[in-house]
């Protein structure tokens, strides 16, 4: 029998994902074809114990490497969709029960609760990734793992500002630091999620002074991504910043000479530690290949691909045990903020409305 079916004018368009995307397309024009007999290689059907289909919202770059890793060991192929997180949500969203997709995996704890608390995430039982995965960094509800850690964390020229002045988030709403700060746009993730945290361990009230405080001592306007940060530190326009370490890492690999350096804040007695938040992974609520899916997750969260994810991206492994990649081993220990970056998601629209109050851009 022959399906009729005509495509969406929307179609995803990466020619490596072809694939991928006619299962999409197919699956969406079931309704043309109610009259018909199912045909096969439509969504109920894309995944087969040795494939996997996977949305990812993470670079191609840093992901193709472990997906082709996986299929080398396992001889399970993955078909991936890349796109940012919000889109692919909707996608999930629109796809329903119909989705060709078996995992998400996508940056930020804010976006992996707002995944989960669509129902677009399905609760696991996995003790290895219970055993692998520290307890903040992964969904009460087992919804959702943490693969990867970055660490928001100041950064400064250790000549011009040096680490004796630093202390705290909170430390650079002072006034001393007036011209002085860089920031990123508020309109980042990364920054909301910061905010979200604050807000959770400060009060809504203290973090808003906070935040006030910050917009009080900028040094420029907001920058539009965390390279720009650094690049403003370096040439001297600020004195400290926050910044994402993984970006920090990525910089001076490339660029030895810069002067700019990791501190870690909020470290002292009674300090909650450096603000810290994750990549990670979930099964699809209506996922077709649930065991592999879990399989795969769980893979993600051992040995070998954490190390790929700490040398590729200069992230921190979510695993404890894997070692980071040796220039991020070389800023030295920090203690973590042990609240659970759920949290982060919970509160990220409350974080919004107060930075929007604060006057942060």
């Amino acid at each position: 029998m022959i399906l009729i079916c005509q495509l969406p004018e929307v179609f995803p368009v990466r020619p490596l994902l072809l694939s991928s995307a006619l299962l999409i397309a197919l699956a969406a024009c079931s309704e043309q074809n109610a009259d018909q007999q199912p045909a096969s290689g439509t969504a109920a059907d894309a995944a087969t114990p040795q494939e996997l289909v996977v949305y990812t919202s993470r670079n191609e770059q840093l992901v193709k490497p472990l997906f082709d890793r996986y299929t080398e060991e396992t001889g399970v192929q993955i078909e991936y969709l890349t796109d940012k997180a919000p889109p692919l949500m909707e996608r999930l969203q629109a796809e329903g029960s119909r989705t060709p997709a078996d995992v998400l995996i996508t940056v930020d704890a804010g976006n992996l609760w707002q995944a989960a608390n669509l129902g677009l995430l399905q609760p696991i039982d996995s003790a290895a990734l219970q055993a692998n995965i520290p307890q903040n960094l992964r969904d009460p509800e087992n919804r959702w793992f943490g693969l990867s850690v970055r660490a928001r964390t100041l950064v400064h020229d250790p000549e011009a500002t040096p680490a004796s002045e630093l202390s705290t988030y909170e430390d650079l709403a002072d006034p001393k630091w007036k011209g002085k700060l860089c920031l990123r746009t508020s309109n980042s993730v990364y920054n909301q999620s910061l905010v979200a945290t604050m807000i959770a361990t400060l009060g809504a009230e203290r973090a808003e002074e906070v935040v006030q405080g910050w917009v009080a001592n900028l040094a420029a306007p907001p920058f539009a991504n965390d390279t720009a940060v650094i690049e403003a530190i370096d040439a001297g326009r600020c004195a400290v910043g926050i910044v994402n370490s993984y970006y920090l890492g990525r910089a001076l690999r490339d660029n030895p000479e810069l002067s700019v350096a990791p501190f870690w804040p909020n470290q002292g007695d009674g300090g909650r530690g450096v603000h810290v938040n994750v990549s990670g992974a979930g099964v699809t609520a209506h996922a077709d290949n649930v065991e592999g899916a879990q399989a795969f997750i769980e893979w993600l969260s051992s040995g070998e691909a954490q190390g790929l994810y700490a040398n590729e991206n200069m992230e921190f492994p979510a695993n404890p045990r894997i070692d980071a990649a040796p220039l991020v081993e070389g800023w030295g220990e920090y203690r973590q903020d042990l609240i659970n970056v759920s949290e982060a998601g919970r509160l990220q629209a409350e974080a919004v409305k107060l930075m929007d109050r604060a006057g942060y851009r």
